[in-house]
């Protein structure tokens, strides 16, 4: 299949996927969408998608197949559901599972789709909604280099870089550390801040001196910038971050800081699951 012709569906118009279907749209690439509440598929009809009605519809009129949903069970729903993928016929069709799940699932479905002769990547991706916006993400892949190379041109279209890390389920394990190291980040950054108000330190003026030393990134300057206005709209949101936590943990992560993230977090998301994960610092006053 030459890449300027493929056909692309789209499961799931969530806080990520909606920008990252636009990115495909804008790309060039005919677009088919699905998602269970249609008030998200009006918008991108208007920009030119086609919606399908379930996704059964949706595998059977399209080439690759993007899945961008919450967790390991809604995964398991597209699939499983009655008019799901596997009540299609998927032969030759690449399915790219952009959700961040287990590695463990992926692996399962990886071999599923392979005995029904079509294929399968896990693609997770490093970035939040601006990125998805700016076509700045990061897309960390597993699955046969093949089918990578093949598809890349599509996911080039949402991410400034590809990257092939291994077989399937490598791209979830990935990102799995990707994000734990974010949730250190995240209860670091609540601490210090936290710290420094109780020593009279302006956080801005904290953030300034952190920003400009060899500590800056853009994630302290983002989340920095949102804990001084108090800003705690989710990007991403504290309940995301916890599963991914918890993932990592039943994947046989087992390290002190990251275990200590893990426990805070987890503590934290009965009350504060739906805001940004920069709001942690609510538990620390």
């Amino acid at each position: 299949m030459n890449s300027e012709k493929f056909k692309i569906g789209w499961i799931g118009l969530g806080k990520m996927g909606n920008p990252m279907s636009k990115q495909i749209l804008k790309a060039g690439f005919p677009l088919r969408v699905y998602n269970r509440s249609h008030d998200k598929i009006k918008a991108l009809e208007t920009e030119g998608a086609t919606s399908a009605t379930s996704v059964k519809e949706l595998v059977e009129k399209t080439d690759i197949i993007f899945i961008m949903v919450a967790n390991d069970d809604a995964v398991k729903d597209v699939f499983y559901q009655e008019n799901g993928i596997f009540s299609a016929q998927v032969a030759d069709k690449i399915f790219i599972n952009t959700s961040t799940i287990s590695p463990e699932l992926s692996i399962s479905l990886s071999k599923e789709l392979k005995k029904k002769n079509s294929h399968y990547l896990d693609a997770p991706v490093s970035g939040s909604v601006k990125q998805a916006e700016d076509t700045t993400l990061v897309s960390i892949v597993g699955g046969e280099q093949v089918i990578f190379e093949k598809v890349k041109p599509v996911l080039e279209a949402y991410s400034k870089k590809s990257i092939l890390v291994g077989k399937n389920g490598v791209g979830n394990s990935a990102k799995l550390a990707v994000n734990t190291y974010l949730g250190i980040l995240a209860q670091g950054l609540a601490e210090i801040i936290q710290f420094s108000k109780t020593k009279n330190v302006d956080t801005q003026d904290l953030m300034e001196i952190i920003n400009n030393s060899a500590l800056g990134s853009t994630f302290g300057k983002i989340k920095g910038e949102a804990a001084i206005n108090k800003n705690y709209n989710a990007a991403f949101t504290l309940e995301h971050l916890t599963k991914d936590l918890r993932l990592a943990q039943n994947s046989g992560f087992n390290h002190p800081v990251g275990n200590a993230a893990y426990n805070s977090f987890s503590n934290a998301e009965a009350e504060l699951g739906q805001e940004d994960v920069i709001a942690i610092i609510k538990k620390l006053s």
